[in-house]
């Protein structure tokens, strides 16, 4: 599930753009300046930003400046009220990757969503290899030498944000947000059960590792 982050200042607009973008499945954060966003970003996985323009403390401009010159290359669509050519030209100049004004269109703006997330090959991390292992997010399997393990949505969801990011820590709740999403009324326990029967469905496998962090949660340690 791609997980989009929406920078905008107005709270009506956050709301908006949250409940487009979750009902074509997405995972949605939200933050009201580029400071907030950049917060976001320390904590979870963003697969694309939409990003307004104005905004106080931090506008989309600066926010795009510090992403582009720390070598982070995260799709951006820059949504604005301001529709002057010079301001689109700014805007590319910095590195957004695509620029819409406001009011936008839904479907155009999904559309461009999807442009961006298979310009940018996000789409093909939903098949992760390591070594002989290869892991099909749309078929939730996990193939070893030609042996076909087909995991439950949680599990297999669970193993791939870990492989995803190896050797990056996890803390529960973070796994319990991504997966099992903020509103659950799941317990952050149902994690460790999750994690126990990972290890011990792919007990004996040398490519990777989960390994607890004591205090902090979990990561993945690839070994090949």
């Amino acid at each position: 599930m791609f997980h989009i982050l929406v920078v905008d200042d107005d709270k009506n607009i956050r709301i908006l753009m949250k409940e487009i973008l979750e009902e074509e499945n997405y995972t949605v954060s939200t933050a009201a300046d580029g400071n907030a966003a950049l917060e976001v970003m320390d904590k979870e996985h963003i697969d694309l930003v939409i990003l307004d323009i104005m905004m106080p403390n931090m506008d989309g401009y600066e926010f795009t400046k510090v992403l582009r010159e720390c070598q982070n290359d995260l799709p951006i669509l820059m949504v604005s009220a301001k529709q002057l050519p010079a301001d689109r030209k700014k805007g590319y100049r910095l590195g957004i990757d695509d620029y819409m004004s406001k009011p936008v269109d839904e479907e155009e703006m999904l559309l461009r969503i999807k442009n961006l997330l298979r310009r940018a090959k996000i789409v093909s991390e939903r098949r992760l290899q390591i070594g002989t292992v290869i892991l099909d997010y749309d078929a939730l399997t996990v193939t070893k030498d030609g042996a076909v393990e087909e995991l439950p949505q949680k599990e297999f969801m669970l193993l791939f944000k870990l492989l995803s990011e190896p050797g990056r820590i996890f803390t529960r709740i973070q796994l319990m947000d991504e997966i099992w999403g903020a509103e659950s009324d799941t317990g952050w326990e149902t994690v460790t059960v999750h994690i126990a029967r990972l290890r011990k469905r792919f007990e004996g496998w040398p490519e990777f590792t989960i390994q607890s962090v004591r205090g902090l949660g979990y990561k993945a340690v690839k070994n090949v």
